[in-house]
């Protein structure tokens, strides 16, 4: 294990970071943490024994890619810690930008981010509240395949790796550093604009933007047009001449 900061000097100000060789899940692990913590800290473990995704789905990584999550006290309501998957996937994009053309990276709502229309990182929020106003902390988990996507693994969004798309070599600890970097950058940006132009980073790179998608919500799926994100963070479909709302679900196209 090492709490170094990573050589080059670049890492950001203020936040800690911890190196594990092996871990059950970085989100676990700053679970673990969070009722020690000192300073927002990133947990990067080069390999995961049982990772998972959103909604329970298992993740696999593998060696040389990344798997690491930050854990930190925000001082915000549960609906403005899940504004920070948002800022999230904007520090994820301009960081997978640096190895790769920009034009063949897109966000997908709401927690993915597509390369040539396959999937090469995933994000996974928890948070925890003691039953007041704000949240107790809350731990913001990404996973970037960098070198190598898996094969065993069926959904409609083929994972792609980085190296596989012809992007450029990267180690997931130079990496890392990146996406500290633009992470802080994006908290910097919502302290002094707001989720307005969090969100506005967001739309500019938002997979199909004003085109047909369909939503499978708890519910069942619902098709219409990409209109927008709202100022929460929620999807607003134009179904037959209305904006629907919707708050949770995955999304198709």
């Amino acid at each position: 294990m090492s709490t170094d900061p990573i050589p080059s000097g670049l890492w950001p100000a203020g936040y800690d970071l911890v190196i594990l060789d092996e871990v059950d899940s970085t989100m676990t692990e700053a679970r673990r943490r969070a009722s020690t913590l000192s300073a927002p800290t990133w947990i990067m473990a080069r390999r995961q024994s049982n990772a998972k995704g959103r909604r329970g789905r298992t993740w696999l990584g593998g060696d040389g890619n990344l798997a690491a999550s930050l854990i930190y006290k925000p001082w915000c309501t549960p609906a403005e810690a899940a504004a920070r998957s948002f800022m999230a996937a904007n520090a994820l994009f301009e960081s997978l930008a640096l190895y790769i053309d920009r034009g063949a990276l897109a966000l997908k709502w709401p927690n993915d981010v597509l390369l040539n229309g396959g999937k090469v990182a995933g994000i996974l929020l928890e948070s925890a509240s003691s039953g007041g106003p704000l949240v107790d902390w809350l731990s913001i988990g990404v996973g970037v395949n960098l070198s190598k996507a898996p094969h065993d693994i069926r959904t409609e969004f083929a994972p792609v790796s980085l190296a596989g798309e012809g992007g450029e070599p990267v180690t997931p600890e130079s990496f890392l550093e990146v996406l500290a970097g633009h992470f802080a950058t994006q908290e910097g940006k919502l302290g002094a604009m707001g989720f307005p132009r969090i969100r506005e980073d967001w739309l500019a790179n938002a997979a199909r933007l004003g085109e047909i998608v369909t939503a499978r919500t708890m519910k069942g799926e619902i098709t219409g047009v990409f209109e927008t994100v709202d100022q929460a963070g929620n999807l607003i479909l134009r179904v037959e001449g209305r904006e629907v709302l919707i708050p949770a679900a995955d999304v198709y196209f």
